[in-house]
């Protein structure tokens, strides 16, 4: 749970949220074929030992105050991939900031396949 005290109160935010919203974000980019599950066992050995959550390509932790987002991408064939990844990830931390009111640290993209 990410815990955000405001003037209202306390908010409370769970990893599931964060990363459903960053795969909503992900999924309507122009280019994004699909979001792949990342390796299984070390997103769950992560998830014991820091925090973290990964959940259908998106891993969300929080450190130091600010979030580090990891997603793992198909691209469609012809897709420009840096253009793309970079385009994602503002778009990603832009989305997260506005609806959140998070500070996001560092986003990585991981491109995992080309579908044609």
């Amino acid at each position: 749970m990410v815990n955000i005290d405001s003037y209202l109160g306390k908010v409370e935010l769970s990893y599931s949220y964060l990363s459903d919203l960053v795969r909503y974000t992900a999924s309507g980019c122009f280019g994004v074929a699909d979001l792949n599950a990342a390796d299984r066992f070390h997103s769950f050995f992560r998830f014991l030992k820091g925090g973290a959550f990964n959940d259908k390509g998106v891993a969300v932790e929080m450190r130091n105050g600010k979030l580090y987002i990891a997603v793992h991408i198909t691209v469609l064939y012809g897709t420009n991939i840096s253009a793309l990844s970079e385009n994602l990830s503002h778009k990603i931390k832009y989305t997260i900031e506005d609806k959140t009111g998070l500070q996001v640290g560092k986003i990585t993209v991981f491109v995992d396949g080309i579908k044609s």
